[in-house]
């Protein structure tokens, strides 16, 4: 029997790619349909946490921290979600607003436009902001210029003092941990040693190293999205250089907690699911 294949069989096999690729892309077509109509990418929520801290003075009891992240305004986040953010965020009357980085995409003019909506933030102890990855990857300098128009400090390895009664507490933010020089002895040098830090740090799986401090309690980042899209047991198929590790969420790193904010805005792909832009209330009490 000739050992060639008969145009059948030919034939069969052909139909057979055929079907397969057919099938494959329907699946996909489906998928991202279903993605689409579920889309949470407009649906803030908030995250309400409380975390025992170490030394925290009596007076600190029930402080109340509320982050915000990554609104990557432009073209994909539009200023609705942004400004809907700072309303609720101000009805929650917290006692200090962080803002940890990320605010534009790939348009930093788009400062100029989110500046004057986080203006709005309000908060007793004041709202402060540190730079992402997209800060210095766009321009770090017209980030600054936009956030000189408005009354929110852009801290690039600097500190700051909370204080409430008799108690205080270090707020340190840190220049961006991928792509900028962040530099922690020169943010605390001025900074007494027998108090609390809590550190802004974008990117944070950069928990590992910081958390061997023992003076840091507690590090707020962003940076992940949480993946933006995530499947039940399975988690987020995507996530960036530096938010593999500690992706959503709280963690404990050594003697430290962690917290990964979701964040606001979207990259990439325009949508979330199982995965909903985020507000953290963060109150911290005595251990």
């Amino acid at each position: 029997m000739d050992s060639k294949s008969s145009p059948l069989q030919t034939f069969s096999r052909r139909q057979f790619f055929a079907f397969s690729g057919l099938a494959t892309a329907g699946a996909l077509v489906a998928g991202s349909t279903y993605l689409y109509i579920n889309d949470e990418s407009e649906q803030l929520s908030i995250e309400k946490i409380t975390l025992p801290i170490r030394g925290l003075a009596p007076s600190l009891d029930g402080f109340r921290i509320v982050q915000l992240s990554d609104y990557h305004l432009y073209p994909l986040t539009q200023l609705g979600i942004v400004e809907r953010s700072v309303t609720l965020a101000n009805e929650l009357n917290p006692d200090l607003i962080v803002l940890t980085g990320d605010y534009v995409w790939h348009e930093v003019e788009a400062i100029f436009d989110l500046a004057p909506a986080l203006d709005k933030l309000n908060a007793k102890h004041g709202v402060f902001a540190i730079n992402g990855n997209h800060e210095i990857w766009t321009d770090p300098k017209v980030i600054q210029a936009g956030f000189a128009q408005t009354s929110i400090p852009l801290m690039i390895n600097e500190s700051v003092t909370i204080s409430e009664g008799n108690g205080s507490f270090i707020l340190t933010g840190l220049d961006d941990g991928w792509s900028g020089e962040p530099d922690l002895d020169t943010a605390v040098q001025n900074s007494p040693n027998d108090i609390p830090i809590v550190l802004l740090m974008h990117e944070p799986d950069l928990a590992d190293q910081y958390s061997l401090d023992p003076r840091i309690v507690l590090q707020l980042a962003g940076h992940s999205h949480g993946g933006q899209i995530r499947f039940p047991k399975v988690g987020a198929p995507v996530l960036p250089y530096l938010g593999r590790k500690y992706d959503m969420g709280l963690y404990q790193v050594n003697e430290m907690w962690l917290y990964t904010n979701r964040g606001i805005g979207v990259t990439n792909e325009p949508i979330r699911f199982n995965c909903p832009p985020e507000i953290t209330e963060i109150t911290l009490t005595r251990m």
